[in-house]
């Protein structure tokens, strides 16, 4: 009798624990089914909000959680192993490579997209077109008022925003537009895109830095609420702007390459399993996942894009 009783007493602490390994979301997922949670670089919200949304609806058994947050906590998340992928506009760095590498999971890096770095002002600022050189010295701090550019403006002081100091586009900002120069102490830093895009659209003296993809969906009511609190800046490389050489961050533009500030977008995978990560990258890469981003208004990866030069003459 004592000893039916252990034999019954370990097949059921086996069972039980058989039985809590299969409900164990991380052995669960497939590619298309299951339920995970990812990262997203908040620049990038509204577009991966899209694909998500889509790659749901077409395979139900999916779910897919987003953190949007800054860039450095999309990239804490994954090297602290809350989350197995993220969207964000770098790739690893080698330290952060090297650290996969000694827990012996190998990372995968995806680029599915390309966009900008829009600069942003309040529709009382006539001043909308600026220099490459201009903008540098403005996040550096050698301009600090409107009138510095333009004689005749009565904006007073540039107030510029960001939308977290550890974003992405902070990031862009300070290693590709000002060449690791330090910006200026008077920059300051709201919580997301949609506090500066608002931050902007009251206050007349404001320059604001943010993601393009939350204003370059056309066909989008949230995207086409914030185009008409705000204007859009057009960017040379010259040294006087003119509305001639002056490009805004619009998909043909990043196409060419006519707009300065571009950047690739990645998904980044850290996950030793085929499943439900490696589901969704391929389907943002997949025809109908870069038809999504087409249509978001940046320039997707693999989708072709159209380019129709208008003769204004005719």
């Amino acid at each position: 009798m004592k000893n039916n009783f252990h034999t019954f007493f370990w097949a059921s602490i086996i069972l039980l624990a058989v039985s809590c390994q299969n409900r164990s979301p991380k052995h669960r997922d497939t590619p298309t089914s299951g339920i995970i949670t990812i990262g997203i670089d908040e620049t990038f919200a509204p577009i991966v909000r899209n694909e998500i949304d889509v790659f749901e609806n077409i395979y139900q058994s999916a779910t897919i959680m987003g953190i949007s947050c800054p860039e450095i906590k999309a990239f804490n998340l994954l090297l602290k192993d809350s989350v197995r992928m993220i969207i964000a506009a770098r790739t690893l760095k080698k330290e952060e490579n090297d650290y996969f590498k000694s827990i012996k999971i190998f990372p995968k890096e995806v680029r599915i997209a390309t966009d900008g770095i829009a600069f942003i002002v309040n529709t009382q600022n006539p001043d909308t077109l600026v220099t490459t050189q201009m903008i540098k010295a403005i996040l550096t701090g050698e301009v600090k008022n409107w009138k510095e550019l333009n004689p005749a403006s009565h904006l007073g002081p540039i107030k510029v925003i960001f939308d977290n100091p550890q974003s992405s586009t902070a990031q862009y900002a300070v290693n590709v537009i000002c060449g690791n120069k330090q910006l200026s102490p008077d920059l300051a830093a709201v919580n997301d895109t949609p506090a500066v895009i608002d931050y902007v659209s009251q206050t007349p003296g404001a320059l604001g830095i943010i993601g393009v993809s939350w204003i370059s969906n056309r066909k989008d009511s949230l995207s086409i609420g914030f185009l008409d609190k705000i204007k859009v800046v057009a960017v040379s490389r010259e040294e006087i702007a003119t509305e001639a050489n002056s490009y805004q961050p619009y998909q043909a533009y990043l196409a060419t390459g006519q707009y300065p500030y571009t950047r690739h977008i990645y998904a980044i995978l850290a996950d030793p399993r085929v499943g439900l990560t490696a589901g969704f990258t391929s389907f943002i890469t997949s025809d109908r996942g870069q038809r999504i981003i087409l249509k978001s208004g940046i320039l997707p990866v693999t989708q072709p894009l159209r380019l129709i030069h208008v003769n204004n003459s005719l």
